[in-house]
């Protein structure tokens, strides 16, 4: 799996919340400026390249779905962070949110519990 830029991540996001959908529903979705209908058609299929976005064809129109879920997705990304970041170290990365964010001990330990899940379950 890759990594997504940021635009492809923000078409994702719209496509996990819709489930599936044409390019006139995701730019629908998108914020103000919106960007050009060939522009997020041209996202969409460079999703489909690399294996996130599938299609059901009907004529020339296509609608779109995720074929990679947003759990899957966020575990990799996180996985990929904590390695880059703190050298794959989760308790690097909890230390880092405690002293930057001035945590109490009841996020710190909701913090360790709900990362430690998500990358236990990515494991299986």
């Amino acid at each position: 799996m890759k990594e997504l830029t940021k635009a492809e991540e923000q078409v994702m996001q719209i496509l996990w919340d819709i489930e599936r959908g044409f390019v006139k529903d995701v730019l629908a979705k998108m914020e103000e400026p919106k960007p050009a209908y060939n522009t997020v058609s041209t996202i969409i299929r460079i999703l489909e390249k690399k294996g996130f976005v599938g299609y059901k064809a009907y004529g020339k129109t296509h609608e779109y779905f995720p074929l990679i879920d947003k759990k899957t997705y966020s575990n990799f990304y996180l996985k990929n962070f904590i390695g880059g970041y703190f050298g794959g170290s989760f308790q690097r990365l909890v230390s880092f949110f405690a002293k930057e964010n001035e945590m109490d001990m009841k996020d710190f330990e909701k913090l360790m519990v709900h990362v430690k899940d998500d990358l236990n379950e990515e494991d299986k």
